[in-house]
Formats: C-alpha cells, structure tokens, sequence
C-alpha cells in the first residue's frame, strides 16, 4: 500500500497503483477506483471540460485532489461501481468519508434539481397558488414531465412535489421563473450564485433542470455540498421521503387529477432512507444522490456518469451508503465546506483550501444572492502548501440553450 498523506491528521489509503494521473491533478499519481463492468452503450462524446484550477480541486482537503480513489487508511475498501466519480459524505459533521475523482467534473442531469431546491426553497412560500405559463411548458420533447398544464394554476407546493418526485422539467422551468420573479434564465443565475456561495466552484447550471446544455457541469463534491443544503431544509427533508401525491384536476383545462409516485427507489428499499434525487439524460449517463440515517449517523452519497447495469444508480448508491456506515466515526479524507466560508473574505485565503479541518455541523441554506452573471472563482496555489484565494472572481455569461 502506499499512503497520501493530508493536510491535519488525515490520511488516505491508496488501494491499486495507477500508470497516469489525470491532467490538472496533485502530482500524487491517481489511484484506480474500483470498477465493476458495464455493458458498452452508445452515447454522444463527452463535453469538454472547463480548465482545471488548482485550488478548486482542493477545496475541502488536499487529499481530495486526485482523480482516482482517497479513502481512510485501514478501512475496507469500497464497492465497486460504474460511476466515473463519487463521494461519499456525513451530512451532519461534514467529514468526507471517501471518493473518485471527488472534484471531476462530470454533467449533473437532473440531479441539477437539487440545485434549484437549495436556491429556491427559502424564496417560495409553499402553499401560494400559481399560474403555470407557455414558457414553463418549454421543454426538450420525450424529456422528463410530471403532467403539468400551461394555464393551470396549482399550490407551489405540488410542482414541488412534482420535480423531485416525478423529476418534472416543465416544474423546473415554473419554479427557476418563480423564485426569480422574473424568468427561468434569471432563475438559473441565481442558481449559479448560490452554488458558489454553498462552495460548489466546480458547478455551472444551463437550464434549471438538468436538461444538457453547453458549458453545464458539476462535481461529485459539488453535489455533496449542495445535498447538504437541501437536507438541511425540513421542507426539502419532507418532500424528498413523500411516496405519492396527487396532481389536481383542471377543469378550465379539460384535464383530469392523477397520482404521481417517488422514482427515487432509495425510499422504499433501503432502511433508513431520507431521500435524494435520480437523474439521467444520453449524455450524463445515470446520475445519483441520496441519503440515509443509520446509527445516528446520517450519511450522503453523489455519483457522475454511472450505467444502469449490472446496477442501476439508485442501487450503486446504495452500495456505497453501506460501505460508508463502516467507515469509523472519525475518519476521513477531508471535509465539506460551510455555505458562505469561501466567499465571506474573498481577499483571504479560505481556511478549506488549506486543511481538511475539524468536523462542522451542518448549516441551512439561504437565499442566493441576485445579479447577473455566474461566477467562477480564480485561484491560485502558492508557498509550501499555503493555498490563496487569488485574483477576484471572474465574471462570464453564457446563453441558456433553448
């Protein structure tokens, strides 16, 4: 075995020697994770990655700065999946137990919703009625639809309901435009806004579903981050464990009510369940997160780029849930970072960059912060492993793909 040593304490094991690492990572070699086979599938050529920056692969823990596996030192080793990257999280204490390729970027699909929950969750006043327009109905043809129509009016809370259990687009669409007051393109700033406040740097919305756009991308670390926020809200802890609901009749619109069920199999067969959110388009593959409470403990999990066999994600999750819940209490590889700690002194270093850190409780999200543009931190490393927070933020804008 060989050994990475972290920031603080910390260390992770390194299960199976790598002949290359990745391109932008530490100059550790990366380790492989482990993978089970899948069968060969057709899909579109990946997008191309934004440039790596150095500092955003080691927010949370220098350790979390590889492409391959970190994991504790002396623990089991993980089971395999076909996921390209995963972590796996406590949600409460926010100690990374394990990942792939943590800070690889990777195309969320609708796991995206997450996103848009932790934004506009403060902002929407649950039992207020609304109209659903033409231009919430905008959306890829043959893509996920909970049944909404352009004219019906129903509670906030049932489209809701509606995008996290039946992973509505056309709910993404009402609800990125509602929160913002003015449109679903505003909606998606804002969503980009308060992912960078959460620290999800790696993590860049184009459409407020998931649906694939140019330039969308996030992290399994992004996504841990952005869980966490979700889980933190008692509204979003609800609707995530809701089995079914009904989605009510419009009579103006000469359509009848009907039930909608959780697709997220986590809730009905793994014990413990608290949730969590599927996601899948041609391009993304089988995304995942998810969430579970055993022993006190309560425990994440994000997965990129998975194949449905010979498991499909929700099960992959699931495998690795249970794997983390053997992890010791006090291991880990590194740490989430709390919601605002990288942006609260932008002219300091953060301390994230720096040290995995001691364990923090979890926070709960707020509103994100309105403008106009979307933000990508630029930093930079510098002196005997001192990570500072360098030159500002970089302000870019990019069209929203119709």
């Amino acid at each position: 075995m060989r050994a990475v040593l972290l920031a603080a304490t910390t260390s992770a094991v390194l299960l199976a020697p790598a002949p290359v690492a990745a391109a932008g990572a530490s100059a550790v070699p990366a380790v492989r994770c482990p993978r089970v086979p899948a069968p060969a599938m057709s899909r579109p050529p990946r997008p191309s990655p934004p440039p790596a920056v150095p500092a955003q692969r080691v927010v949370g823990g220098a350790g979390l700065d590889t492409a391959g596996l970190v994991v504790p030192a002396g623990v089991a080793a993980p089971p395999g999946v076909t996921a390209t990257s995963w972590l796996v999280a406590d949600l409460d204490s926010g100690q990374v137990l394990g990942g792939c390729g943590p800070h690889e970027y990777g195309t969320p699909a609708s796991v995206q919703k997450l996103l848009l929950a932790a934004t506009m969750l403060p902002r929407l006043d649950p039992k207020q009625t609304v109209t659903v327009t033409e231009e919430d109905m905008d959306i890829e043809p043959g893509s996920s639809a909970v049944g909404l129509v352009a004219g019906g009016r129903y509670a906030i809370e049932t489209i809701w309901l509606g995008l996290l259990l039946n992973s509505g687009n056309e709910a993404a669409n009402a609800l990125a435009r509602l929160g913002s007051g003015t449109d679903s393109a505003a909606g998606v700033r804002a969503m980009n806004e308060h992912a960078h406040h959460l620290g999800a740097l790696q993590t860049h919305a184009v459409t407020p579903s998931g649906l694939d756009g140019a330039g969308q991308f996030t992290s399994a670390y992004d996504l841990a981050l952005i869980a966490r926020a979700c889980f933190a809200e008692p509204t979003f802890r609800r609707y995530a464990l809701t089995e079914q609901t009904s989605i009510p009749a419009q009579p103006a619109q000469r359509t009848k009510g009907f039930d909608i069920q959780n697709e997220n199999q986590l809730v009905y067969r793994y014990p413990g369940a608290l949730g969590g959110k599927t996601g899948f388009t041609d391009l993304a593959r089988h995304t995942y997160v998810g969430a579970a409470e055993r022993g006190g403990r309560r425990l994440v999990v994000t997965l990129l780029g998975a194949e449905s066999a010979p498991k499909r994600g929700w099960e992959q999750g699931a495998a690795l849930l249970d794997w983390g819940f053997t992890v010791p209490r006090d291991a880990s590889v590194g740490r989430l970072v709390d919601p605002g700690e990288l942006t609260a002194t932008p002219s300091a270093a953060p301390s994230a960059l720096a040290a995995a850190g001691a364990p923090r409780p979890a926070a709960a999200s707020g509103a994100g912060h309105r403008g106009s543009g979307w933000l990508w931190s630029v930093t930079a490393v510098s002196g005997a492993g001192v990570l500072a927070l360098m030159g500002g933020l970089l302000w870019r804008r990019r069209r929203r793909l119709p």
